[in-house]
């Protein structure tokens, strides 16, 4: 019972404040509060890179920026949109280094992990989901980016047929961007927790160093995760982005 209050206690978005305002509700939670100081990380970051390297103080830290923006520009965004993508960069540079700031900012102790939180990569999803169309529209019209969702050639008889099955596959793409990631972060924090739960399960001594052992296993092994997931979902952004920019 220990261990199943502990994990509610973790899943829960724990709230500070609550303010309603008519029918409208408003949580200040502390998944919330990491998503603003990963928010503003990030801003700052970008902004005292970009003012350091103007100025020709090229350290280590305008390094490392420079090194992860071009990497994501270069092996992400490039290759699946082409030359077309360098309009699009902003967006993808703001969600891989958002997603990977809150995903390290989760293994900060006494802290969260906001991607754990499926309302969180639910609305992440939805941005890509509408970047996905607006790209589309903007390359090719609206007549035009309606007509790129079924393939060239389509008998006419099949049309009413294939956009809804089009359109549910936007809404699966979607979805699946948001289930990956929440899944993939909540995950190993779960596993952390079983293994702290063995200590108070079986009550042996030679249980605790064992099962924190693992713990920090894990949580080292997150250390990893967290760069991978926040990649993952800025290279499929950029896939389903591509898709609909180079319909053909």
């Amino acid at each position: 019972m220990n261990f199943v209050h502990t994990l509610e206690h973790h899943l829960l978005d724990h709230v500070y404040s609550h303010v309603s305002a008519g029918p409208l509700s408003f949580r200040f939670s502390k998944h919330l509060l990491v998503m603003w100081i990963a928010a503003a990380v990030a801003a700052a970051s970008f902004v005292a890179a970009g003012q350091m390297a103007r100025r020709g103080k090229r350290n280590r830290w305008v390094l490392f920026v420079e090194s992860l923006a071009v990497f994501v520009r270069d092996d992400i965004v490039l290759p699946n949109l082409g030359e077309e993508g360098r309009a699009y960069l902003p967006y993808f540079l703001s969600t891989f280094f958002f997603i990977l700031l809150m995903n390290l900012m989760g293994l900060v102790p006494g802290s969260a992990t906001p991607t754990g939180n499926i309302s969180v990569t639910a609305a992440l999803a939805v941005c890509t989901f509408f970047m996905i169309n607006v790209a589309g529209v903007r390359e090719h019209g609206f007549g035009g980016y309606v007509k790129s969702l079924v393939p060239h050639g389509m008998p006419v008889w099949l049309l009413p047929l294939m956009y809804p099955i089009e359109l549910l596959g936007l809404l699966t793409k979607t979805f699946a961007l948001c289930i990956r990631l929440f899944a993939n972060m909540i995950a190993g924090h779960i596993v952390i927790l079983a293994f702290l739960a063995l200590i108070f399960l079986f009550e042996k001594v030679w249980v605790a160093p064992l099962s924190v052992s693992a713990a920090l296993g894990i949580s080292l092994l997150e250390l990893f995760v967290a760069f991978l997931q926040a990649y993952i979902f800025t290279l499929l952004s950029a896939i389903f982005v591509g898709g609909a920019v180079h319909s053909h």
